[in-house]
């Protein structure tokens, strides 16, 4: 597409704002950046912006936003806020980051979603193609906005793209070779309405523009992505934990498999994978379907796994201190990613829990803290809904900080048992993002020394 001279808007001046006006000045377009945060938060926006000579708004949302051919809008831009709003009375197109880039795109996409696993997917991914040979850049979700490497990389590359719901919101022709559903359960159902079906409806977009040629791996485990394929041209191989599949891959008797129409091969083992847990089974099947599609050799795929050493911030382990195990899980923000986090452990746990609550249902998780759970801090704007779950069912406690979670945890928790961030919460109230609130918590666990 030709977007010389054209004028876009771009809402939001984090990374995937930042990322989108400066690909849209490179290829002769006319941005313009507005965010409604202060500026004390967007310095380094402002520096950028500056520096490339590209006009931008802060604190406000002017109604310059809307003289323009197009918006582009980040992630974490409500789809009901008020500057959205506006622009669809006014009829003016509105496009996610992903979707700008992808019209630039020559390489192979790889599009990932789900509600769980997707940051480890795209990293297993990556890894996996960059270990054999290939050349391939992880993006999106996962940290590094899509715009920023999309002129980069040419037809025989590859992009693995960790992909939100908030990012298929608002796609049009967005259109990945591979896509993947890991699971669906329920989550950010504060930007849906509490409406789990739109959460769903936006998950499924990932398919929407894929034809015959293309590939759906789907979790064959997972009944609401089953109840709710609707793309009948598109390639469809399903994963499994739980049964054999015929096309598609699948765990059985602790052998990864890999079915084609009646031929069935053995490609790896689970103890093959350096990252454990029934999860990272799940998640490690997908990326074992789309090697076997793209001719990778069994040896190969099987070196990937044991090479993999897991992602940031995902039941992280820290450090032991005093017989006491510290995990950072940062990147649980939702309830089933506790739940995943919880299960992975035998020893006793001192649970930090809270943030920004997006709609928790703690119900699912009662029983397993219940047997699992000594102490729960809770913390943030959800602290108090967090105590007045679970203060009954295990002993509970209000902090201010996360640095004070981890010094009571210091001086309560006994020998042979965990310390545990896993906030079943975003972290928008006290941090910049999961990212952010992981580094913090490191940061206090290794202050500890």
């Amino acid at each position: 597409m030709n977007i010389k001279g054209k004028k876009i808007s771009i809402i939001g001046a984090v990374k995937s704002g930042i990322a989108a006006a400066l690909l849209a000045k490179k290829l002769n377009a006319i941005p313009f950046v507005s965010d409604s945060s202060n500026e004390e938060k967007l310095i380094a926006a402002k520096e950028i912006f500056e520096k490339e000579k590209i006009e931008y708004e802060f604190g406000i949302h002017s109604n310059k936003v809307f003289d323009c051919d197009f918006i582009i809008t980040s992630p974490g831009v409500p789809s009901d806020s008020e500057v959205l709003t506006k622009a669809k009375e006014k009829e003016i197109k509105i496009f996610s980051e992903i979707e700008f880039a992808s019209w630039f795109c020559k390489a192979t996409i790889i599009s990932i979603t789900g509600t769980n696993g997707k940051t480890t997917t795209t990293a297993l991914m990556n890894h996996t193609l960059n270990n054999c040979g290939f050349k391939s850049v992880a993006a999106g979700n996962i940290g590094n906005p899509f715009s920023d490497f999309v002129l980069e990389l040419n037809e025989n590359d590859f992009f693995v793209l960790e992909t939100s719901s908030f990012q298929l919101d608002y796609i049009e022709n967005f259109k990945p070779h591979f896509s993947v559903i890991l699971n669906i359960t329920p989550d950010h159902l504060d930007r849906y309405e509490n409406d789990f079906s739109k959460y769903v409806a936006s998950k499924m977009k990932i398919m929407k523009n894929q034809n015959e040629d293309d590939f759906f791996i789907y979790n064959a485990d997972d009944l609401n992505t089953i109840s709710t394929m609707k793309n009948s041209k598109v390639q469809k191989l399903g994963f499994s934990i739980k049964k054999e599949i015929p096309v598609g891959s699948y765990l059985k008797n602790g052998d990864l498999n890999f079915a084609w129409f009646g031929k069935v091969s053995k490609v790896a083992s689970a103890n093959d994978l350096f990252i454990k847990g029934e999860h990272n089974i799940a998640n490690a099947l997908p990326v074992l379907a789309i090697s076997k599609l793209l001719n990778i050799p069994n040896q190969k795929i099987r070196e990937s796994f044991s090479s993999f050493k897991g992602v940031e911030h995902r039941i992280e382990f820290v450090r032991e201190i005093d017989g006491v195990e510290y995990y950072n899980d940062s990147k649980a923000t939702n309830v089933d990613s506790v739940i995943v986090a919880l299960k992975s452990f035998t020893k006793p746990i001192y649970l930090i829990l809270g943030g920004k609550d997006k709609g928790n249902n703690y119900d699912e998780i009662k029983n397993l803290v219940k047997e699992h759970v000594v102490k729960i801090y809770a913390i943030g704007s959800s602290a108090q809904k967090v105590y007045d779950y679970f203060h009954s069912i295990t002993e509970t406690e209000i902090k201010e900080s996360l640095e004070a979670c981890v010094l009571t945890a210091r001086n309560e928790a006994k020998p042979d048992s965990v310390v545990l961030l896993s906030p079943a919460c975003a972290s928008f109230d006290m941090f910049n993002n999961y990212e952010h609130r992981g580094k913090v918590f490191k940061e206090a666990v290794n202050n500890l020394l």
